[in-house]
């Protein structure tokens, strides 16, 4: 089955997305060459390399070999996993000096912190910032080597440059 977006094929994250399985078997060409789809195109031989995933881009802001601004970008288009509550919405801690919501890089991280059996759901980090709550920060990988912290004005800063970027 062809994804829905070209995004899975090549390894970009999304999350409304189906993703490519690399198990299953794609089809070939048709008569006369042409793929299926209609768009008589092959799938290129060299596929654009995909962007790093959040946990290398985590190591690597933390340890000072990636800028904020590519973090950021690293950010807004990769998967977050967030545990969650009977009710929709995210989940915050209020033991800390400001709230701040638990957010993971991976199911494995968020499956430390929360436990086996936990619900979560998955966006995208720039539905993150979009969505947030104001006078809120995250958490990122909360018991991982690399927790990252982003108070309440680190996240206002995230969504400022997110806006300069979109609107010039």
């Amino acid at each position: 089955m062809w994804p829905t977006t070209l995004c899975g094929m090549y390894g970009y994250q999304n999350a409304g997305a189906q993703q490519y399985d690399s198990s299953q078997q794609m089809p070939g060409p048709m008569p006369g060459g042409q793929m299926p789809g209609g768009y008589g195109q092959q799938p290129p031989l060299y596929p654009e390399p995909s962007p790093p995933s959040l946990a290398d881009a985590v190591r690597a802001f933390t340890t000072g070999s990636m800028t904020a601004e590519d973090f950021q970008q690293a950010f807004a288009t990769s998967k977050v996993y967030c545990p969650r509550g009977d009710n929709p919405g995210f989940l915050a801690l209020h033991n800390t000096q400001q709230p701040v919501i638990p957010m993971f890089t991976s199911l494995k991280e968020l499956r430390r912190y929360a436990g086996k059996e936990s619900k979560y759901f998955v966006i995208t980090g720039a539905e993150v910032i979009d969505l947030l709550p104001t006078g809120y920060g995250f958490v990122l990988d909360m018991e991982g080597e690399h927790r990252m912290v982003f108070d309440a004005k680190a996240v206002e800063q995230m969504v400022e440059f997110a806006m300069r970027r979109m609107y010039g």
